[in-house]
């Protein structure tokens, strides 16, 4: 194995890994913030390490060493307790493996080589995104059951009957989008979407197959267990569901879990129905092409962004107090945003003398495109954040009804519509 191939798939790993499990803590602080927000509080702002709070992320990490340390407690009624304590670590592992699959970049070309940019190279990745994805309820449910707790398996149940009634609405939906794309391979999936029809308007899935994308986002929030659809875990009517009878790092599986399937949930929705990697009206080739203008624009952009942030850091980060040791975290967050802009723009400007190599601009590409599928990666995860803290939770007769009832008819209807007009106009 050549040292190059070593690298790119040590970096594939590594970015599976800080994109699903390395945003949880992120993730949990962006949730805190918008909740905060949304009911007009101001959420984690005091935790902090000599001063520096980072916004309240501190408090994140805070949290999850309690969960480490935490007493592990469990009940002597609990009978299956193999049963009891693996169940956690299906529901991780199977929220984790199924981001492995998700392309972070097109094909890196390197000399004569390309190498994919996935963790797990594989040409069948949506249906290895279902399997697992499908796979996670199990935990749920094995946890509930072995748990020997009447509230426990009440949203055991849930979550199966949940899992069968919107899987298979989901399953449709994605039937029709492949009618569309004419393939299963994500990497071919995402360059299909970086094209154009009627020379405007970008071919993502979301313009594509908006019916398509309508039901997927809503069967991701309850394959997710996200409210509104987290009937399994309601505490205002069964304790909490199915980790009623867990604590410490067992319960913070089935958090840290939740989170990464939540992640992979988005990272699928930006491969398939918002362009992937691609920035709107840009591809691969393109990029490549105007690489020159492209370091030219972030030569510009990135010190008036700066410069912005700079003055919000100091409007609303700063104390009154000049000796308060919080307001040290200020004065090293504007040197590390100055540190940064000399980072990037110095060797930008470099290049753009001396001009760049093809294996230079290949990783250039690269780097941009990571870059891209993390901004909509976010965005999309802080849609689910916003979802939660806006809905209230279904009824689980209405859950039922509109998984078996309205979504499972309209992602049929799809199919029939998508397949006519393929069949009639070639397209």
């Amino acid at each position: 194995m050549s040292s190059v191939l070593v690298i790119i798939v040590t970096l594939n790993i590594l970015l599976a890994i800080i994109f699903s499990l390395g945003l949880v803590p992120v993730m949990v602080w962006i949730e805190r913030r918008v909740a905060g927000f949304i009911q007009d509080r101001l959420g984690p702002n005091r935790c902090n390490i000599g001063g520096f709070r980072l916004g309240g992320l501190i408090q994140s990490f805070a949290d999850m060493l309690k969960l480490v340390f935490k007493e592990d407690f469990s009940s002597k009624s609990i009978k299956e307790r193999f049963i009891f304590k693996f169940a956690p670590a299906i529901v991780f592992s199977c929220a984790f493996l199924s981001f492995m699959v998700m392309p972070f970049a097109d094909n890196l070309t390197i000399g004569a080589h390309s190498y994919i940019m996935q963790a797990l190279p594989v040409d069948f990745g949506i249906l290895w995104f279902l399997a697992f994805a499908g796979l996670g309820v199990y935990g749920i449910m094995l946890g509930g059951w072995s748990s020997n707790n009447k509230y426990s398996l009440l949203g055991a149940i849930r979550a199966g009957a949940q899992v069968i009634s919107y899987e298979a609405s989901m399953t449709l939906a994605l039937i029709s989008l492949l009618i569309s794309y004419g393939s299963i391979h994500l990497v071919e999936i995402v360059n299909f979407q970086s094209g154009t029809f009627w020379g405007v308007i970008p071919a993502w899935g979301i313009f594509i197959q908006p019916l398509a994308a309508l039901i997927f986002v809503i069967t991701a929030f309850a394959e997710a267990n996200r409210t509104p659809f987290d009937i399994a875990e309601g505490e205002s009517e069964i304790v909490g569901g199915f980790h009623t009878e867990y604590s410490a790092m067992k319960f913070g599986l089935f958090f840290v879990g939740e989170y990464v399937a939540m992640s992979a949930s988005s990272a699928f929705m930006v491969t398939l129905f918002l362009g992937g990697y691609n920035l709107p009206w840009v591809g691969t080739e393109l990029l490549k092409s105007n690489m020159d203008i492209v370091m030219v624009a972030i030569i510009i952009i990135l010190p008036l962004l700066s410069y912005k942030f700079k003055n919000w850091i100091f409007k609303n980060n700063t104390w009154p107090d000049v000796e308060d040791s919080r307001n040290r975290e200020s004065i090293w967050l504007v040197r590390i945003l100055a540190g940064l802009n000399i980072v990037i723009i110095v060797p930008l400007a470099y290049f753009l003398v001396v001009g760049l190599s093809p294996n230079a601009v290949s990783i250039a590409v690269m780097i941009i495109q990571i870059a891209t599928f993390a901004i909509k990666l976010l965005l999309v995860n802080f849609f689910f954040v916003w979802v939660r803290w806006t809905l209230p939770r279904f009824r689980y007769d209405q859950l039922q009804n509109l998984g078996w009832k309205v979504l499972l008819p309209l992602s049929l209807a799809n199919i029939f519509i998508t397949a006519t007009v393929v069949v009639v106009f070639g397209v």
